[in-house]
Formats: structure tokens, sequence, C-alpha cells
């Protein structure tokens, strides 16, 4: 995790909100280093934690959570993490040959109307299976992490699919349990003028939210000590509640990553 970032959000491993719904959204940038900070975050919160990884494979966040100081491993056989691994199933349900659990959760890449039903009661029999650690105390609350929600797009399943799967991700995650979702999209420029683009998909997304992170890009093209900004937008709810909304910069390191307010780096003082 990033103890930088979490000073952003006033936030820590040992006191943080519950019932978040959080968005990580990129656009001519890579916001999958929040991804990496948000796993290793909730897991070092005892959190009990369901990672769809639907775009990268275990292996991939094992050998970064290990440079964050986070043995995904131990969590797995622990039980604290249920790890989703879409990469190595999907084959196996395309041709028939996986099992009869693996081929419901993975329904929509045979439906010729994907739908996402098998998906969510993945994840909330993943979350709701009680469990313990070590010294026997039960974990923390639940947390579900979606390393890309618009790669679904590319599978055939509609924006209102999704955006189904997500509220009722919330409704049972956020409100029932409670707990914290976290999902990344990613917008796809060349398609936001289409219904089923993911600029559609992160504006529904981003509506039911109530944390917002943006990454993108310099204006200015490449730097060496920037390597880009982070829009933080805080959702408040309610007819008085004013939402807030700062801007930093960043620049992500081989083992985290710096943020700093735009205009204070040293590589422009």
């Amino acid at each position: 995790m990033f103890p930088e970032l979490n000073s952003i959000l006033n936030t820590s491993p040992d006191n943080f909100k519950e019932r978040e719904f959080i968005v990580l959204s990129d656009k001519q940038a890579d916001a999958s280093f929040l991804i990496h900070h948000y796993l290793t975050f909730y897991l070092r919160a005892r959190c009990k934690v369901c990672f769809l990884g639907l775009v990268q494979s275990f292996s991939h966040y094992s050998a970064v959570s290990q440079r964050l100081g986070v043995n995904l491993t131990q969590a797995k056989e622990k039980g604290q993490l249920v790890f989703l691994e879409a990469l190595k199933a999907s084959p196996g349900v395309l041709l028939n040959k996986g099992t009869s659990d693996g081929i419901q959760t993975f329904d929509y890449l045979r439906s010729p109307f994907p739908e996402l039903r098998g998906l969510f009661e993945f994840v909330h029999s993943s979350l709701t299976e009680s469990g313990d650690d070590d010294d026997g105390k039960p974990w923390g609350p639940p947390v579900l992490l979606v390393d890309d929600l618009s790669v679904l797009l590319s599978l055939g399943v509609s924006v209102g699919a999704i955006l189904d799967f997500t509220h009722y991700c919330q409704a049972t995650i956020c409100s029932q349990l409670p707990g914290t979702m976290v999902v990344l999209v990613r917008r796809d420029e060349e398609w936001d003028e289409e219904e089923y683009s993911s600029g559609h998909l992160l504006q529904g997304v981003t509506h039911q939210c109530s944390l917002s992170l943006h990454v993108e890009g310099l204006s200015t093209g490449f730097c060496r000590d920037i390597h880009g900004q982070v829009a933080v937008w805080w959702r408040k709810r309610g007819q008085s509640a004013q939402s807030q909304r700062k801007i930093f910069q960043y620049k992500v390191h081989d083992k985290g990553a710096s943020f700093f307010a735009r205009g204070t780096s040293s590589a422009v003082l």
C-alpha cells in the first residue's frame, strides 16, 4: 500500500471507512497501481477479500504484492483472500472442459445474452462464508476488488448488465454486510460515443460510487519524475452535502508510489 495516498484519503488499515464504493479509472495512463494499493491495504486491515482477476494472473499480483510486503499465497491459504483467475478458467469454460461451478461463474462467455448472475453468486458466496485467522478471530469487513470491469464489454456483456452487477454487489456488500467495493474501469476514447462504450460504463459506476480516483497522463507529455495526475473526488450524499475534488501528481516506484500537490515535485522546483 502507499502511505502518502492513505494520508490524502485520511485512512489507514487500522482506521478505515466501511460501506465504501470506490471507482478507479484512467485516461492515457495506467491506474492499475491503485489496484495493488487497495489489495495490500485491505489484506493488511485483516479484511476478507474477494478479488476478480479479469485481466491479470494471480502470479502477477503475487509478485507485486510481495514487493509491497504482503504475501498473497499465505492470504489464500488462510482463507482471507479468494482470487478468481479468469485468464486460467476461461479457456476451459469456452471448450466446455471446466467444472460445473466454473461454467456457472463464467456463463456470460457462452450465453447469447450475457449477464453476470453467476459472477455475482460467486462473489456473494465467497464473502458471506465465515472464517477465522490463525488466532481464531473472525476476518474484518468483506471487500470486493475487480481489476477491470471494462474488459467485460469486449466479451459481449452490455453496459446495463455490468451496472446491474455492480448495483447488486453494492446492495449486498456495502449495505447488508457491510463492506467495501473497489473497481477499475478503463476509458477507451475511441468508443466513447457508442452506447456500449467504457465511457458510458464509467459514468454509470461513478454515479453509484462514494469515492472516485481518476488517473490521467500529463498534458505536456512524458516526464521522468512525474508520471501523471490523480483526481480524487469525494462524492457526498444528500441535498445539503457538498462533494470535494482535489488533484495530485504522482510517481510510481518499484516498491510504491509518491503523491504530491501539483507543481511541488522536485523536478519543477
